[in-house]
Formats: structure tokens, C-alpha cells, sequence
């Protein structure tokens, strides 16, 4: 999968991903996906999904 933006909000990722906002938002909580690695703070204190980083984790995660 290609993707134009590295980062993007918890609700676009939702939308594209199959993930509910609220599964995405514990994952950040339990620190399932971790703070730098699998999102970052923005500047404007949003919580990013780095985009890259969770779709190598979801490739690595036994089914």
C-alpha cells in the first residue's frame, strides 16, 4: 500500500484502515502501538498515525 502522507489523524486511519476509532485510540492508551514508533504528537497536540510504521506491525502480527 502507497501512501501520499506519512502521518495522518486517528480518524482518517479509521476510515481507511477498518480500525474503530476508539480500538485505535487503545492501542495508543495500552502503548500497543508506541508514542514516537507507531504515532507522534503534532505540534498542535493531535495524535498522528504514522502510517508506514502500523502497517509493518499489522504485517508482523500473527493472525
Amino acid at each position: 500500500m502507497t501512501t501520499v502522507n506519512a502521518y495522518i489523524t486517528i480518524k482518517k486511519f479509521a476510515e481507511i484502515s477498518g480500525f474503530t476509532e476508539e480500538a485505535i485510540r487503545q492501542y495508543l492508551k495500552k502503548g500497543i502501538w508506541v508514542k514516537g514508533v507507531h504515532w507522534i504528537k503534532s505540534p498542535t497536540n493531535r495524535n498522528l498515525i504514522v502510517v508506514k510504521a502500523v502497517n509493518e506491525w499489522l504485517a508482523s502480527t500473527k493472525a
